[in-house]
């Protein structure tokens, strides 16, 4: 398996775009959407942590022309986090369930192609492999401690200070 840090994040994206397909098959359950959005946010919440506390750090450090590409990018971890937060208390049963869950699927789907498309590869142009397989093997250690759940603004506005700073 590579430590390389953006295949790493690539196959995070991967796997939540599977569940997202899987969600939106009309032929899906309620209960099945349920445990799909469980399993989202999980993943979600995980993938965020790394992120927001290894790589935009590190990679705002390496490269300052991605900065504002950076806050960006926290920005939109924290959309997702209030989405999730919300979905997180409620069931498929609830009126907007399956809206919220939509307007969270479209935001992580922006955020990917905008860090796929554009972000990823200056960042692989402007970092070493050495420093990207490092950063990847800090990242799936993370993983074993990372917490499945949204990230409460406080924690993330000191993560934003330290990079802003």
């Amino acid at each position: 398996m590579s430590t390389d840090a953006i295949v790493l994040l690539k196959n995070d994206h991967k796997q939540v775009a599977t569940l997202f397909a899987q969600f939106e098959k009309k032929t899906t359950t309620k209960a099945r959407r349920g445990t799909i959005v469980t399993e989202v946010l999980r993943l979600l919440a995980i993938h965020t942590h790394i992120e927001n506390t290894i790589m935009y750090p590190e990679v705002a450090t390496a490269l300052p022309e991605v900065k504002d590409d950076v806050l960006e990018s926290y920005e939109e971890h924290h959309v997702v986090d209030v989405l999730s937060a919300e979905l997180a208390g409620m069931t498929p049963d609830d009126e907007r369930f399956v809206a919220k869950f939509t307007v969270l699927m479209e935001n992580v789907r922006h955020h990917v192609r905008e860090e796929e498309d554009e972000w990823f590869p200056i960042v692989r142009k402007g970092m070493s492999r050495t420093q990207l397989r490092e950063m990847g093997a800090r990242m799936i250690a993370a993983k074993e401690t990372a917490p499945e759940a949204p990230t409460p603004p406080s924690a993330l506005k000191k993560v934003i200070d330290a990079v802003v700073s």
